[in-house]
């Protein structure tokens, strides 16, 4: 397993390049394709992590992998250096890297919602919007259902938790209720 570290520094030498050309999120969407489909295909993950194949086999499917998806000779590339340093199950921790040096790069911000049942497109884009607001940054929202919160959301932005669920209120309620004298 790669350190934070060591993905970061992958991922700046991509991000690098991909700023050179302006082609810095093209080179993320790229990264996050080749990570689905191998998701989807884990002979072709396996072949490509598996230093019991030769080089040659390793970046042939390299190959294969950029003729299906389309893929820059600058992505190729970078796939073939971590196919050479056997770096390519570290592949989502760079990936993740990447795309959080993208989001700093053009002010976007990702956060999670987390509610008792699903949101509506309404509810989504004022949640959405509340968070640009608060940050002043683009936010994309990824939305979660989770019925143990009983009502209310959790939202995660960034590395701070906002809890506003009905679960939580509930609980602290009950703490309170412990501790008040009778």
């Amino acid at each position: 397993m790669i350190d934070a570290s060591a993905a970061r520094r992958y991922a700046r030498a991509l991000f690098a390049l991909g700023l050179e050309a302006g082609r810095h999120e093209e080179y993320g969407d790229e990264v996050e394709s080749v990570l689905a489909a191998l998701d989807q295909s884990r002979e072709a993950g396996a072949l490509l992590r598996n230093p019991g194949y030769t080089l040659q086999q390793r970046h042939n499917a390299v190959d294969a992998l950029a003729s299906a998806l389309k893929l820059s000779p600058v992505v190729v590339n970078f796939l073939r250096l971590m196919v050479d340093r056997q770096r390519v199950s570290d592949l989502a921790q760079v990936a993740r890297a990447y795309r959080a040096m993208v989001d700093e790069k053009v002010g976007r911000m990702r956060a999670t919602v987390t509610s008792a049942a699903p949101l509506t497109d309404r509810e989504t884009k004022n949640l959405r919007e509340a968070i640009a607001g608060l940050t002043g940054r683009t936010i994309v929202l990824d939305s979660k259902t989770d019925p143990a919160l009983i009502g209310g959301v959790v939202t995660q932005v960034g590395p701070r938790s906002f809890d506003g669920s009905l679960r939580t209120q509930l609980e602290r309620m009950r703490e309170q209720l412990k501790r008040a004298p009778v």
